[in-house]
């Protein structure tokens, strides 16, 4: 073990001098950031892992709610007014912890329901229509626009999970959580009741869809009855490098058969997330 002082204070002038040179310049936009950033992972002072987070938190800070919400086809909901009864196996089956009640019509939002709230009442066996108002949870509501690093901050500072997202009507567009915000700056959080070959596509409204980059080319082709080909990529992230001949940046678009695709999510690693547009 070496005791010397001297040689103690050089390791850490020389941790701190590589550090200082890599930050050497001041940065004038997100991309030269970005680069520096790059920079730095390559003298290994911040390692693969780290690097992946800082850009998933950069790019959250330009996304918006619409971009990454659970759409209103996919919501799973509990009708404020029904029996418990009636929708208690629906959810039993969804293992969700969350859900949005419903009044008269599914624009009408009247709170949230935590599964948790449901366990006392069913051990005193309690589930009636006026037990299950009377635990509901105010709901949040937040317009498609919002930006997901500010809805981040509200989340911590409310202690709150999950909000409705409104379109510029007041109808509701979906939903989301806290879980779906982490998710862009750390990546998929798995659970016990994930399964990996659910969700791969998704229909965000009508005639767009949001598609995991690692969806295999046989799925899609099968969902949207294409023949893109199977031999050459096993995925759409696969296909979408090929075409661009690099690694694609959010935002970026490009043709392939007749559809059009956009990346929503992406570090400097692989493709995240795709929307997907069929060309009329």
């Amino acid at each position: 073990m070496n005791d010397d002082p001297s040689n103690n204070g050089q390791a850490s002038k020389s941790w701190i001098d590589r550090l200082s040179q890599a930050f050497s310049s001041e940065p004038r936009s997100p991309e030269d950031l970005q680069r520096m950033l790059r920079d730095a992972e390559f003298q290994q002072l911040i390692d693969a892992d780290a690097m992946s987070i800082i850009e998933g938190a950069m790019q959250v800070t330009d996304m918006r709610v619409e971009e990454i919400m659970i759409p209103r086809s996919r919501m799973v909901t509990v009708k404020a007014e029904a029996d418990p009864s009636s929708y208690m196996n629906d959810i039993i089956d969804s293992a969700h912890s969350r859900f949005p009640a419903i009044g008269d019509t599914s624009d009408d939002v009247v709170g949230i329901l935590l599964a948790k709230d449901l366990l006392p009442l069913a051990l005193r066996n309690n589930l009636t229509r006026d037990s299950i108002r009377d635990i509901l949870r105010p709901a949040t509501v937040v317009p498609e626009s919002k930006r997901c690093n500010q809805l981040l901050k509200e989340f911590k500072e409310n202690r709150n999970h999950m909000a409705i997202v409104v379109d510029e009507y007041g109808g509701v567009a979906g939903l989301i959580t806290i879980e779906d915000v982490l998710e862009q700056i750390v990546g998929d959080i798995e659970d016990e009741h994930d399964v990996d070959d659910d969700d791969q596509i998704m229909e965000r409204e009508h005639g767009i869809y949001a598609v995991k980059a690692q969806t295999a080319i046989e799925d899609f082709n099968q969902f949207f009855g294409t023949e893109l080909d199977e031999d050459e990529f096993d995925t759409i992230g696969g296909l979408l490098l090929k075409e661009f001949g690099r690694l694609p940046r959010r935002g970026e678009s490009t043709t392939v058969d007749r559809f059009r695709f956009k990346v929503l999510n992406a570090d400097n690693r692989k493709v995240r997330l795709i929307q997907v547009k069929p060309i009329a």
